[in-house]
């Protein structure tokens, strides 16, 4: 990825790059290390040699819950006991791992919610004031 202005490694710029569609994390220029966390500094090697990279947006689900007590920004949205929203961490298929809102799953029957399913990223959903990662079974 080519940037003319390189943005900042933080989360609003994490945020904005998906506003553009795109899935942003860091790569250490000395170690080589993937993080799908924005930040200025290697977590391995402790280098400040940090750019941005873009990752495929393909995944497999690590692990999840279904919510059913929600936060009032999800209530506003709809979600709550008779209607739980879905959170897990996804490995993204360049290995590293990120938490993210698990869309067109049946919240309301978990079991039927498989670990290792293949997830794909979704934008469809993305609201521009909040932008919630989400990504939803291939």
């Amino acid at each position: 990825m080519q940037d003319n202005m390189v943005k900042p490694f933080n989360a609003a710029s994490f945020y904005q790059y998906l506003r553009e569609g795109k899935l942003m994390g860091v790569q250490c220029r000395n170690c080589g290390q993937l993080s799908a966390e924005a930040r200025p500094m290697c977590q391995t090697c402790h280098s400040a040699e940090i750019k941005w990279f873009e990752f495929s947006g393909e995944a497999e689900l690590g692990t999840f819950t279904c919510i059913s007590i929600v936060p009032a920004a999800m209530a506003e949205k709809g979600y709550g006991r008779d209607n739980p929203y879905c959170s897990g961490i996804v490995i993204l298929d360049e290995g590293p791992r990120i938490s993210a809102r698990i869309l067109n799953v049946d919240t309301l029957k978990p079991q039927n919610i498989h670990i290792g399913t293949k997830m794909v990223l979704d934008l469809n959903d993305l609201e521009d004031d909040k932008p919630m990662l989400s990504f939803r079974p291939v």
